[in-house]
């Protein structure tokens, strides 16, 4: 699986994809270096005794793995870390794949950049929304979870075997939308005005200190940059 996952969960080339759907390309026009999305989000688990308290996001309720990844506007994944504890922050998990020299995590181009949640500082490459506003990720993680159950409520399997199949179920997801295999949650998505619910669970989305690679005039070049699209979407509505 992890071979077959290498192949299917491939890194942005950050280029302009052609195959999104006509509603979603007005986003690519606002957008314009957007080169994709990225998120965490909570998978259910089921871990020994001992380890609850470091899967439990919150201190309570169900265990969970948090799940980083990053989709394209075709909601195809082309970067997934999976097995995080659910307590560990999701900047935490970004920081460390920046700093996993074995990990294909691509960094933006100095023109390009990746739509953030909220929990993520505004930093050159990833641009963080103002707070209470949604990343068109987590739609697609509705999406996710719509399409596999298991998702929402995991077998207890062993640790490692749960962590695979969360893997297997993002491959396969990528798998159907590559060879355009017919699937009624994606014919969902590509309507217009659709919403597809996360069903995360609640997380702290308070920002921590990530990538180092970030000055403050990186952080003032996409907080301007930000001001922008919220101007010329303005005039759009006007």
């Amino acid at each position: 699986m992890l071979l077959f996952a290498h192949d299917i969960i491939v890194p942005t080339s950050f280029n302009l994809n052609p195959n999104i759907p006509v509603h979603n390309r007005r986003l690519r026009w606002v957008f314009k270096g957007a080169v994709g999305a990225l998120d965490d989000t909570l998978i259910h688990v089921v871990v020994p005794a001992n380890k609850r308290d470091l899967y439990r996001s919150m201190g309570k309720g169900d265990c969970h793995q948090n799940v980083m990844a990053i989709c394209e506007f075709n909601i195809m994944f082309t970067f997934l870390v999976v097995g995080w504890e659910g307590i560990a922050h999701d900047s935490r998990i970004l920081s460390e794949a920046l700093a996993n020299p074995h990990a294909p995590f691509s960094l933006p181009p100095s023109d390009k950049y990746y739509l953030c949640d909220a929990a993520y500082a505004n930093l050159r490459g990833f641009m963080a929304p103002y707070r209470n506003v949604r990343n068109v990720i987590e739609r697609v993680f509705g999406v996710l979870k719509a399409e596999f159950p298991i998702l929402k409520r995991m077998t207890p399997f062993s640790l490692v075997t749960q962590r695979n199949v969360t893997l297997s179920c993002f491959v396969l997801h990528n798998f159907k939308r590559r060879e355009g295999l017919r699937d009624e949650y994606f014919a969902l998505y590509d309507e217009p005005n659709v919403l597809a619910r996360n069903n995360n669970a609640d997380v702290d989305d308070d920002e921590d200190e990530i990538p180092t690679h970030s000055t403050a005039a990186d952080r003032e070049y996409m907080t301007q940059l930000r001001e922008e699209i919220v101007e010329q979407l303005m005039q759009n509505i006007e």
